[in-house]
């Protein structure tokens, strides 16, 4: 078996069908052709509700909406906000490649923003927002950011929340992937093989990955886009030296473009186009090598103008959210899911 494929079987034992319960109707439907697990509050009200569409993690590789994390967090979710919460089941690599998983997403998205859509489910225009974990969390980033060039989509977002998010693929050696290289859950050797993944089955990428030669010289100009030495507080660069990056193959960079792509890497935008995006919450966690990509955006979105809450969990690890539905390190899932739901209620 591919070894994804193995990956998978993690999200098969963990796959939960959709129960309606006494708080909320849950259902499993297509918007534009693409699966999602819909989540509408059964609460009474006069009013329109809010909406929320949610990305899953899993490094573009596994995971899906109908995984027991997810569903029960879409279900809090749609519970405590009086929200229709749509949790998109995107395609995955190594089937498919970037720019599917953008594409599916963003097709949902798109399609939910319709007047008429929203119209159907109760949802008020003024109160939508993206979020998303992880890959899901870049997902999100990503198509906060296409929105904004966008003129067939009207709807405006008000947030998105982005949680340890993965927001770059060019420095593969800033000091959070240095200093969790070996941390469980999320390792570097399996953060490369899920990055090279998303763009190609060919090894190659993967390998200039894991030694940080990757991105051929013609591109350097997009380092100052994720140059930690700059971007990172004083506190969060602990020591470490920032080096120059050594360039690989200009041939890696024709035939694999993705990766170069602000859709798979939102931090390579210029500032100009980070100044449009909506309030802004960003979860990074201490023990993640995720967690500078995540304060680097926050970095460039305070300074771009964007309002952002970041909420540095300094005893948390990578995928910490989904524990709300382990015995282990409960109190500390629920935390952290608590404190987004807050976020979102009292932003959205």
């Amino acid at each position: 078996m591919h070894y994804m494929e193995v990956l998978m079987l993690i999200t098969a034992a963990e796959y939960v069908p959709p129960t309606s319960d006494e708080n909320v109707t849950v259902t499993d439907t297509e918007f534009s052709n693409v699966p999602v697990r819909l989540y509408l509050p059964r609460e009474q009200s006069s009013g329109l509700k809010r909406g929320m569409v949610y990305f899953h993690g899993g490094g573009w590789c596994i995971g899906g909406a109908g995984m027991k994390p997810y569903d029960l967090l879409s279900r809090q979710t749609s519970n405590q906000l009086n929200a229709v919460v749509v949790s998109v089941s995107y395609r995955l690599a190594p089937k498919y490649h970037f720019p599917v998983q953008f594409e599916d997403v963003y097709a949902v998205t798109k399609f939910f923003l319709q007047s008429s859509v929203l119209s159907q489910y109760g949802v008020d225009p003024n109160r939508i927002g993206v979020a998303g974990d992880s890959a899901g969390g870049n997902l999100a980033a990503a198509v906060a950011q296409q929105l904004l060039d966008d003129l067939e989509v009207k709807t405006k977002l008000k947030v998105q929340a982005l949680l340890y998010p993965a927001l770059q693929t060019l420095d593969l050696n800033s000091p959070s992937y240095r200093e969790n290289e070996n941390t469980p859950i999320l390792s570097k050797p399996l953060m490369v093989r899920f990055l090279s993944e998303y763009f190609t089955t060919d090894s190659s990428l993967r390998e200039a990955m894991a030694s940080n030669r990757h991105v051929p010289a013609e591109s350097s100009h997009l380092f100052q886009f994720v140059n930690w030495s700059k971007l990172l507080p004083e506190e969060l660069k602990k020591g470490h030296v920032y080096t120059s990056p050594v360039y690989g193959s200009s041939n890696l960079g024709k035939k694999y473009p993705g990766f170069l792509d602000p859709r798979a890497a939102p931090l390579l935008v210029e500032d100009a186009k980070l100044r449009g995006l909506p309030l802004t919450y960003v979860l990074t966690c201490e023990h993640d090598l995720l967690r500078d990509d995540g304060v680097m955006y926050v970095s460039r979105l305070r300074e771009a103008g964007v309002k952002v809450t970041h909420n540095h969990a300094k005893d948390a690890f990578h995928g910490a959210v989904a524990f709300i539905s382990s015995p282990t390190d409960l109190a500390l899932g629920h935390r952290l899911s608590n404190q987004y739901i807050k976020w979102l209620n009292d932003n959205l």
